[in-house]
């Protein structure tokens, strides 16, 4: 063949290293990128370094076969090239990768890449195919392609696709969701939100954050979540549930953050609003024994935790929060008339925060919290302040009666107990305050001619134990006696304390109800006159009630009892709950607003609690001094009437 034969070869052979370079800045250059791994393509990103168009050396190597094939799990590891240039359409419509970060493809950094159409698919659910010949054809996918208009799915929602695939981590959660709760996380130990929060509060935060993976409950990258902007308005209303909106330091609800440090403050700012805000609605604002001792109450608060576990499942967050008020009859009332109340303040110019009408509903329905949150369908209510007992049956009071309470110095404490026993002609065992305060300094005083002067027991009847064991009172020496070792105990009938009747609900005031010798002392107007037990008028009628609804007794049968005249007692089959309560102010049955004398001077005290040195409401308890005569007649000579325990 010679050199001709040589030449000509050789120029075939150059024709086709020609024609292979200049396909090479088209399709093939494509084809190469399709069949990168995103390491790869990464690498070999347009730079001004390296033109667009131009392969590098990685993308002259063919792609290992077995690190991807085409329609396994590896599909999402598998993404479309990068656009080319402005002429130059991509050898595949597959979409672009998701990044390291877990970012939406509409975020990638690469502004050239063309936006995903409708037929374009998920990164992690999209296989890049090789094209055969000269022609591209579209990559298998294995799900739906996203509308236009739709947002990358949770990271709950995400773990779970529909077609059953195994999606890689990356895919688990939302956009910079890790870093957030990396960053949430962190900032639950900065001292200047961890100052003045709640220390149940906070642990339950980090424990909350520290179990949860996926997204932040309230911040998006966005900014606030729509559920997160109506759960901010309504903590802003919180003046009309009584609540002080300043009292909580809340982010805006328009804020948009514009790093994961912000978006974490953002995050922690509202969580710790929203469980101060749990805990003031169940009365967690202010300890009632912080006001004072005679409040034996415990607010039923909900354990941060369960707060959070539960808003978060939660369809309605802002819902939730104002479910947790107390749902009484009274406080929802009381609730209307302070709505009134404050716009009204502001149409004359005023202050709401300063008027002392509006501090006194506040500090009523601050006092509604710590109720038990339910108090039965039948019950019994002794509001002390408004001196009157009440039968309430499904919501309405179906027997009202006046009581008397105790005098400021032995005050009638609030508790809620269930009555369990009705006694009629009832014994009466003297309590160790009318021993240490009464029968005791009489008993020592003795008698002017030296001999033991024991008429205090004799005129009110009087029989004297020790241990148990009956002892005759003219053989003790009382003035070295311990009076507390000594039981003092008045037999049933006409001259007993007690009355005819009595009505037990244990507690440790050792207070009841029962009946009275003067029932006189009705006609006063402030019945601030027992030793703290209740003294309720006409008792008989109150036991009829009681003992009908559980028994189905007869008014003939409550009084053929009485009329024996002998110490019994009736249980109940079905305790029934008794509350006694101290409210200033309640709504009737008309809906009008009844104030009552702050007898114990407890609304100042609490006022100052709950507003601090701008308080504007003055006590106003004007217990009176009570006559001797309304008592004892002047002398020791009888207890009837003085002694109410």
């Amino acid at each position: 063949m010679g050199g001709r034969a040589l030449v000509a070869g050789f120029g075939a052979t150059a024709q086709v290293i020609l024609l292979a370079a200049l396909v090479a800045g088209t399709g093939l250059a494509g084809k190469a990128r399709a069949e990168l791994h995103p390491a790869d393509l990464a690498a070999t990103s347009p730079s001004a370094a390296e033109p667009v168009g131009q392969p590098s050396e990685a993308s002259q190597e063919p792609p290992n076969p077995a690190a991807s094939p085409a329609g396994e799990d590896a599909l999402s590891t598998n993404p479309a090239p990068a656009s080319l240039g402005e002429d130059e359409p991509p050898a595949s419509p597959a979409a672009a990768p998701a990044s390291d970060g877990g970012h939406d493809p509409a975020d990638t950094t690469d502004t050239t890449a063309t936006p995903p159409s409708d037929g374009d698919q998920k990164p992690a659910d999209t296989a890049a195919v090789a094209p055969s010949g000269d022609e591209a054809k579209p990559a298998e996918t294995n799900a739906p392609a996203p509308g236009e208009n739709e947002q990358q799915l949770p990271a709950d929602a995400a773990a779970t696709p529909a077609d059953g695939t195994t999606t890689p981590s990356v895919a688990q959660e939302p956009a910079g969701a890790a870093p957030v709760l990396a960053a949430i996380k962190a900032k639950l130990q900065d001292p200047a939100l961890r100052k003045g929060a709640a220390s149940e509060d906070l642990a339950a935060l980090e424990a909350f954050y520290g179990e949860r993976s996926g997204a932040p409950l309230w911040i998006t990258a966005m900014g606030f979540s729509a559920r997160a902007q109506a759960l901010i308005a309504e903590i802003q209303n919180a003046g009309n549930w009584g609540l002080a909106a300043e009292a909580f330091d809340l982010p805006p609800a328009s804020d948009l953050p514009a790093t994961t440090e912000a978006q974490a403050t953002d995050e922690v700012k509202l969580a710790l609003a929203v469980l101060k805000y749990a805990r003031f609605a169940r009365g967690g604002r202010v300890s009632p024994a912080r006001i004072s001792d005679l409040f034996d109450q415990k607010p039923n608060r909900l354990d941060p935790k369960t707060v959070l576990t539960e808003i978060a499942a939660s369809a309605a967050p802002a819902a939730y929060l104002t479910a947790l008020h107390p749902k009484q009859g009274q406080f929802e009332s009381l609730r209307k008339v302070l709505i009134k109340a404050v716009a009204s303040a502001k149409a004359h110019g005023r202050k709401p925060a300063s008027d002392p009408a509006i501090q006194r509903l506040l500090v009523n329905m601050e006092r509604w919290r710590w109720m038990p949150a339910e108090l039965g369908s039948y019950y019994v209510w002794n509001n002390v302040p408004a001196f009157t007992t009440r039968v309430v049956k499904d919501g309405k009071s179906i027997y009202v009666e006046k009581v008397i309470v105790g005098q400021l110095k032995y005050a009638t404490p609030i508790f809620s107990a269930s009555m369990r026993s009705i006694v009629f002609n009832p014994d009466w065992t003297v309590p160790d305050t009318i021993k240490f305060e009464d029968l005791g300094p009489r008993l020592r005083q003795g008698s002017a001619d030296g001999t033991r002067d024991i008429s205090i027991l004799t005129s009110n009847k009087l029989s004297v134990s020790y241990q148990g064991k009956p002892v005759n009172a003219e053989t003790v020496d009382w003035s070295r006696a311990n009076i507390r070792q000594y039981t003092f105990t008045q037999e049933p009938g006409p001259d007993n304390v007690l009355g005819v009747l009595k009505f037990n609900f244990p507690n440790r005031h050792a207070v009841y109800m029962h009946d009275t010798l003067q029932p006189e002392l009705f006609n006063e107007a402030e019945r601030t006159l027992s030793h703290g037990c209740i003294r309720v008028r006409q008792p008989d009628r109150l036991a009829a009630l009681l003992l009908a609804e559980d028994k189905g007794w007869s008014a003939q049968e409550v009084k053929d009892r009485l009329a024996k005249g002998k110490n019994s007692g009736v249980s109940l089959s079905r305790p029934v709950p008794v509350h006694l309560t101290y409210f200033t102010a309640v709504v009737d049955a008309q809906g009008k607003l009844q104030i009552f004398t702050d007898i114990y001077g407890l609304d100042k005290k609490m006022a100052s609690a709950l507003f601090g040195k701008s308080v504007a409401l003055s006590a106003d308890a004007r217990v009176r001094q009570q006559k001797r005569s309304a008592w004892n007649g002047g002398s020791f000579g009888s207890l009837s009437g003085m002694f109410g325990n």
